[in-house]
């Protein structure tokens, strides 16, 4: 075993057998600081006990003396005597009275708590009463002596007869409170016997519980951790010897390594820095695509390979941030006369208990690769400008021609079938059959039918060109459009414009905005099952927001339900399109619990 190994050993067995005594000895002082705990308790109790004792026997003893004071006073002749006396009566009541009180409400000054048992509250609840009639007797001796001190006693004789006759009821029940409290006292020394005894026990099982756990395997762990140190010994002699094989094998290594590294320094762009980017050693192949003839120790590399600033200041960024994890990629580095070079740099970091880490660079010259890729991104970025241009002048073209078949179509539809329709219904109506019955009928049939063609190229005519759009603009479009579909579809289609917006904008934008809301509007409708649509407008200095809020189910607009559908299908595609044309932005938000959101956003 190699002296690691026996370190290792040593501190585990000795962290073990530390462990094993604290927690032996800890248990131990556990045990001797709750016996402690225990008996403080006791004593501060037993202290406690004979304070109480101690004055509930003095009150036996104020009781008598209260008793005795009084019959002085009633045989003393002296006006001088009984002054005395009535002052000694007083301060005599004073005591009985303050003691009376902290036996059983507790005193700060005598140290009493004022706890007692049940039956010492029964005691004393029995002792009020003799209690009142001596206390207030007493009490009224002493005033009348205050008030005129040559007063007959033959006045206060009933109040010295209720002294002495409650006086024996007083010590009788004070001396079964007295006894009590004694009694209570032995019961608490008998109880701490019993601790001491299961304390006692407790602390003999617990060391025998511990010589069986923890001692005597202690002292085989011991016993064994020798006898694998003896073993270890002969071990080690046989490893010291493949030791010396080992390093005579080492030394063959670096002699190795050190031919690797002059052939790296002169066929790589090799290098050596420090974590702050100081070089401590740089190949000839980099020193010579570096121009740099004489090597310098406290040149930064970032000043070696690149002249800018910002590029030194990269550079310096990327040695800081990965030189513990390492790095792969491209650098733009520069020569002291202005040329470019693109390096491919490989940062390896190199971790030493002894030296001070390290990182290890090794690089190849991309410039050739980079500038071809760099002139394709350039080819790729004109050709991807071009196409969008070209697709952005069909989509115009296409978006006119349609303006402009809509506005035939309209057109055609009011000024001709719309006029020969009325026409129509006015003919058909004045005509006089003879069977009128049969001609009530029909003529009914045909009314009716006329006038659901009637309503239907009105509608189809405000689908395709409102006039209130090319007139007042975007907003009276909008209302105009709410209100004829809530007509026709019996549907709740409101319009809230939030902040009053009433400019024109280009013809182009009002005819793209109407037809995207147009087609949100009639998605809800025909898809949705929305019974409430709330179209919203709002705008800021530059952009104008059009919002339609519905009710209805909603859909996944990852997964369209059907293409063919205005529902993620062809509809949003053309509203896509649309709103790409004119430089907007459109946002769609659906779920089954709170329905189908769309918001355009369209720079004004």
């Amino acid at each position: 075993m190699n002296d690691r190994g026996r370190n290792s050993l040593d501190i585990s067995t000795f962290n073990r057998l530390r462990r094993l005594y604290i927690f032996a000895l800890g248990a131990i002082a556990c045990s001797v600081i709750i016996s402690q705990i225990i008996i403080r308790d006791f004593l501060s109790n037993q202290q406690e006990d004979s304070t109480i004792i101690n004055v509930a026997g003095r009150q036996r003893m104020l009781s008598q003396k209260l008793s005795k004071e009084v019959l002085l006073i009633a045989n003393a002749t002296n006006f001088q005597e009984r002054l005395v006396l009535k002052d000694t009566l007083k301060e005599t009541i004073n005591r009985w009275k303050i003691s009376h009180l902290a036996l059983q409400e507790g005193s700060d000054s005598l140290k009493l708590s004022g706890t007692n048992s049940e039956k010492n509250v029964t005691l004393f609840n029995r002792l009020q009463t003799p209690f009142s009639v001596i206390f207030e007797a007493s009490q009224h001796i002493v005033t009348a002596l205050e008030n005129n001190p040559n007063i007959d006693f033959e006045t206060l004789k009933p109040y010295e007869k209720q002294v002495t006759a409650n006086e024996y009821q007083f010590l009788t029940i004070m001396d079964t409170i007295v006894n009590q409290y004694d009694s209570e006292a032995n019961d608490k020394v008998n109880l701490l016997r019993h601790w001491e005894l299961l304390l006692m026990i407790f602390t003999l099982l617990l060391l025998f519980l511990e010589f069986l756990f923890i001692f005597k395997p202690t002292a085989r762990m011991v016993r064994q951790t020798i006898s694998k140190l003896l073993r270890s010994e002969s071990h080690a002699i046989k490893t010291a010897h493949e030791a010396d094989v080992l390093r005579e094998e080492n030394e063959k290594s670096v002699k190795e390594l050190r031919i690797l590294n002059q052939a790296m320094d002169k066929t790589l762009l090799f290098a050596r820095v420090t974590s702050e980017g100081e070089i401590i050693h740089i190949g000839d192949k980099f020193s010579k695509l570096f121009n740099q003839t004489k090597f310098n120790i406290n040149l930064n590399f970032s000043e070696l390979i690149s002249t800018g600033k910002n590029d030194q200041q990269y550079i310096e960024h990327i040695l800081k941030t990965y030189k513990k994890t390492g790095w792969q990629g491209e650098i733009k580095a520069s020569k002291t006369e202005g040329e470019v070079i693109w390096l491919e740099m490989y940062l390896i970091p190199i971790h030493s208990q002894i030296e001070k880490s390290e990182i290890l660079i090794i690089a190849s010259d991309i410039t050739e690769k980079k500038q071809t890729q760099l002139d394709l991104e350039s080819l790729t970025k004109s050709s991807y400008e071009e196409k969008m241009n070209q697709q952005k002048i069909i989509s115009s073209k296409i978006i006119e021609n349609q303006e402009q078949e809509q506005n035939r179509i309209a057109k055609d539809i009011h000024d001709g079938i719309g006029q020969m329709l009325t026409g129509l219904k006015y003919n058909l109506e004045s005509v006089n059959l003879n069977d009128l019955e049969k001609a009530a009928s029909k003529i009914e049939h045909l009314k009716s039918l006329t006038g659901d063609i009637i309503q239907g190229v009105r509608a189809a005519t405000f689908n395709l060109t409102p006039p209130e759009l090319s007139d007042y603009g975007i907003v009276p479009a909008l209302s105009k459009l709410t209100q004829e579909l809530s007509r026709l579809t019996g549907k709740n289609i409101e319009l809230y414009n939030r902040t009053n917006f009433n400019r024109r904008l280009d013809s182009l934008l009002e005819i793209n905005m109407y037809r995207i809301t147009q087609e949100a509007i009639n998605n809800a409708i025909k898809y949705a099952d929305s019974t409430y649509i709330l179209v919203s407008i709002s705008h800021s200095e530059h952009m104008l927001s059009i919002t339609i809020d519905d009710d209805g189910k909603g859909f996944d607009v990852n997964r369209p339900k059907n293409i063919r559908t205005g529902i993620g299908g062809m509809g949003m595609t053309f509203m896509n399109e649309r709103i790409n044309y004119i430089n907007g932005r459109l946002f769609l938000h659906s779920s089954e619990e709170t329905g189908t959101r769309i918001t355009l956003n369209i720079p004004i």
